[in-house]
């Protein structure tokens, strides 16, 4: 995702938190990293949502100064849909831990999953 410079101080500084864009198609998604000078913008929340909806509240709380100056960046290519993107900013060294599945000891598991090929080779040796 590509913010105008004028708007990077501010989404580093925590003060801007959204943005709206204007595609055919979502181009960012949910739980998404996207590098953004040195650190990264991580996506919360996409979600489509009516022209009607973008206000002049959420146009300040995007870092625009009125609801045309953000139309009128928002806009790429023949899109129709509008998406309302919140977001944070990792700053360069910061850390999140991703989302993990469960692992084998908390299912009740003690020991490893099988690689695929440790799993053929127990199952063969079953069948035997």
């Amino acid at each position: 995702m590509v913010f105008t410079k004028r708007l990077r101080e501010g989404i580093r500084r925590g003060r801007i938190r959204c943005t709206i864009r204007i595609w055919t198609r979502p181009h960012v998604k949910a739980g998404g990293r996207y590098p953004m000078d040195d650190g990264h913008v991580v996506v919360d929340s996409i979600a489509p949502i009516e022209l009607r909806d973008v206000t002049y509240d959420l146009a300040r709380e995007s870092g625009f100064a009125s609801v045309d100056d953000l139309l009128a960046i928002a806009k790429h290519g023949k899109g129709d849909t509008v998406y309302l993107i919140r977001f944070h900013y990792l700053p360069p060294g910061g850390w999140e831990t991703p989302r993990q599945s469960a692992s084998p000891v908390s299912r009740g598991r003690h020991e490893p999953v099988p690689s695929g090929r440790e799993h053929r080779a127990r199952s063969r040796r079953r069948a035997r």
